[in-house]
């Protein structure tokens, strides 16, 4: 949820007590650089931290940033993981931490790191890191243990009192009344008995909350006599299944002072169906939040059918063992953790990381075909949504399935490079090809994946070394997908190097070797290539400024036959948009106009948003390059929105330096430097000085100049300063509408 600068999770359950903790961390947090909440699973550390950082948001200029790390099972992702709460996209080759460090060196932030406990040294470590180079950053964590950074604060969090404050009560009937709007304490002696459950419960907000989900079977009096039995009954280790995981329990994870929680949870345990205890095992596997279809792929199988896993999972939502907010389910960590020791104990712990694997393979592939399609923007939230999810089936089918694993590699690569992720995509995509031997279609993915990750990076050269690579494959195997694929890689890194006629020699002889004759083809068999539909068509999309005029979906006007044209793979569809970036390099303006527009609307036909926004884009500047600077704001408006919806801070970037350009030729040059200054601020995000092709380094400076010379050096230099000081959401959205004021 936003702040007014910010993520934080939201709230949606009532929040009770804790007036004395959240005054203490106000204090904390105003005078530490470093507080540590510290104390046992379920006492409510999690909660306190929501509330503690909104309240203190507004103090922060650069916002309260949240990242949640109890899905991470070692350190491998705790960079990215904090990298993506801070909304850094690296794209380059500088090591994280480097990058990370450089993001945050003049911010004035409040990072939250949830569920510490498990990463206790490399947390250390890097905090170290980032406190010593970013002196306006503070830091929040949560954790069972301090963390033992140098200049840590420690605040010991309690349970609730149960004894002369009716907190603890407070939030028994609060839950009892958000599973039972009916529900109450109004019966003869119903407020005592809770009373005495929160006693027994020694004021653990988790332990409350999850008897308060057992009335929905007992009474409240029977509750209290149910778990006044189980507490005062002597642990035996051979007592029911709930008892025997109790006494597995590690102690570093559950201490014996905290008998209370483990004995509540077996409780919970105890009263779910054998088929609920199941299902609650093998969710333990789902790193994110997870929605009904995930929850049966992952774990139907034996006695779990796709139905079963439906009721048991309800069931696991009435007793508050699973969340849901409306949207999505997902487990506490705490109930994760007793989840997991029950599956080690069945012995289900391999059999569980194969489906889990087996789950996300699939939804790389369905993703991977549904990439041109009407639910493009979905699939690309889905799969930066399940980043660690698809990591860990990643890691998985790496040591246990390597054809899997290269399959699966290939397949979220471009998905990864476009959210960001590059380093996980070339590092997954080198792991997958050292694995072992791969051939066909997927080796040709992997090495245009490590490519393309490259080039993005700035590695030019690697990215021609792998471009050469794929082409060579792609023509032994006979694979026009792939030979599309590498021309793509192979033209974009021409154009960075400037050489655009040789990116549009290869791209033109690529498209028409891989054409097909499609069933009203011209005399000559084949389909009509980009260029030729710029040098064909006798309507110029481009010459009114109203052409793309809806940001998201408006179409120009379709040629004759386009309606009933085959949709076009994503790799046709990238290797015509090599032709459109270098018909405008080459200064073929009306050609790269005209084919920018036809290629928007086949992207438009088949649902793609990714090279439709970069058409956009191509219009924006074929425009403004005529000395057409409305038509050109309208087109680039309409590519920041296409990459807004894809989160693409890259192509965000792009949009706005064009968007800005396009305002300053209007004479408009404060609104320019304050588009400026939003851009600068995505640039730094994505760790890179302003990038692009080389013919819009003059651009870029003509148009800067002349915004300059509108309103003058200083009040060019205010506006930037506050665009550059703008939330990136905020300035974006600015820009996004055409009454930018200042």
């Amino acid at each position: 949820m936003m702040t007014k600068v910010g993520f934080l999770p939201e709230e949606t359950s009532s929040f009770v007590g804790r007036r004395a903790e959240l005054a203490r961390l106000e204090t904390a947090l105003a005078t530490r650089r470093m507080t540590t909440l510290i104390g046992p699973g379920g006492v409510g550390k999690t909660r306190l931290a929501v509330r503690a950082a909104r309240a203190a948001a507004d103090r922060y200029p650069d916002g309260a940033w949240w990242a949640d790390l109890s899905p991470l099972y070692d350190d491998a992702l705790l960079l990215p993981t904090v990298s993506d709460a801070v909304g850094l996209a690296d794209h380059t080759l500088r090591m994280p931490v480097e990058a990370l460090c450089e993001w945050l060196s003049d911010k004035r932030l409040l990072l939250v790191l949830d569920s510490a406990e498990h990463l206790r040294a490399p947390c250390s470590h890097l905090l170290a890191e980032l406190l010593t180079t970013s002196p306006g950053l503070t830091v929040l964590v949560t954790s069972r243990q301090p963390l033992g950074t140098r200049g840590e604060h420690a605040v010991r969090i309690q349970p609730l009192p149960v004894d002369g404050a009716p907190d603890a009560l407070q939030l028994f009937e609060d839950r009892l009344r958000a599973a039972d709007p009916h529900a109450g304490l109004d019966a003869p002696g119903d407020r005592a008995a809770a009373a005495d459950i929160c006693r027994r419960l020694e004021g653990i907000p988790l332990a409350i909350e999850l008897a308060a989900a057992g009335i929905g079977r007992h009474t409240v009096a029977q509750l209290a006599t149910r778990i006044g039995t189980r507490f005062d009954a002597p642990v035996d280790a051979e007592d029911l299944t709930a008892s025997r995981l109790d006494l597995l329990a590690d102690d570093s994870l559950w201490p014996r002072r905290h008998r209370t929680l483990r004995t509540t949870i077996g409780w919970s345990h105890e009263l779910c169906t054998p088929l609920e205890r199941l299902l609650w095992a093998r969710l333990t596997l789902l790193r994110t939040d997870f929605d009904e279809e995930t929850a049966r792929e992952v774990c139907t199988g034996g006695p779990l059918t796709p139905q079963e896993v439906d009721r048991a999972l309800q069931g696991l939502v009435a007793q508050s063992v699973v969340q849901w907010d409306g949207t999505r389910y997902r487990m506490l960590d705490t109930l994760r953790e007793y989840g997991r020791m029950w599956l080690i104990e069945l012995g289900e712990e391999r059999a569980a990381a194969d489906r889990h694997a087996r789950s996300f393979l699939g939804l790389a592939r369905r993703a991977h075909e549904g990439w041109t399609g009407p639910d493009q923007i979905s699939w690309y939230h889905t799969i930066a949504d399940t980043h660690l999810d698809l990591c860990a089936a990643l890691d998985h089918l790496l040591a246990h399935d390597v054809a899997g694993a290269q399959e699966m590699a290939g397949r979220v690569g471009f998905f990864w490079a476009c959210c960001g992720h590059l380093s996980e995509a070339r590092g997954y995509a080198h792991r997958a090809l050292e694995a072992g031997p791969v051939e066909g279609p997927h080796r040709t993915r992997l090495q245009w994946v490590l490519g393309v990750a490259a080039l993005l990076q700035g590695d030019f050269a690697t990215a021609e070394k792998y471009g050469a690579l794929c082409t060579a494959i792609a023509l032994y195997d006979h694979d026009d997908e792939g030979m599309l694929g590498a021309t793509y890689l192979s033209g974009l890194t021409q154009l960075m190097n400037g050489e655009p006629a040789a990116a549009l020699e290869a791209a033109e002889r690529v498209l028409r070797m891989t054409e097909t004759a499609p069933p009203d083809g011209g005399p000559d068999g084949r389909r009509a290539t980009a260029t030729d539909t710029a040098t064909d068509t006798t309507t110029d999309t481009t010459s009114e400024p109203g052409a793309c005029e809806s940001t998201a979906s408006g179409p120009g006007a379709s040629e004759p036959g386009e309606d009933s044209a085959p949709l076009e793979s994503a790799h046709r569809l990238r290797c015509r948009l090599i032709t459109v970036f270098a018909l405008t390099a080459l200064g073929r303006l009306t050609e790269s106009g005209r084919a920018a527009a036809a290629l928007r609307r086949a992207c438009e036909r088949g649902g793609e948003y990714w090279t439709r926004s970069y058409a956009d884009y191509q219009l924006a500047l074929i425009a403004l390059l005529q000395g057409r600077p409305e038509a050109s704001a309208v087109h680039a408006r309409a590519m920041l929105a296409g990459k807004h919806r894809l989160r693409d801070s890259f192509g965000i970037a792009l949009g706005l330096d064009i968007l800005a350009a396009a305002i300053a030729a209007q004479g408009a040059g404060a609104q320019a430097a304050r588009v400026y200054g939003t851009g600068h601020a995505y640039w730094r995000m994505v760790g890179h000085p302003q990038r692009g092709t080389p013919e819009l380094g003059p651009v870029r400076e003509t148009c800067e100049l002349q915004a300059r010379a509108a309103v003058g050096d200083e009040a060019y230099q205010r506006a930037f300063e506050r665009g550059q000081a703008d939330n990136a959401e905020v300035g974006l959205a600015a820009a996004l509408h055409s009454d930018l004021q200042l």
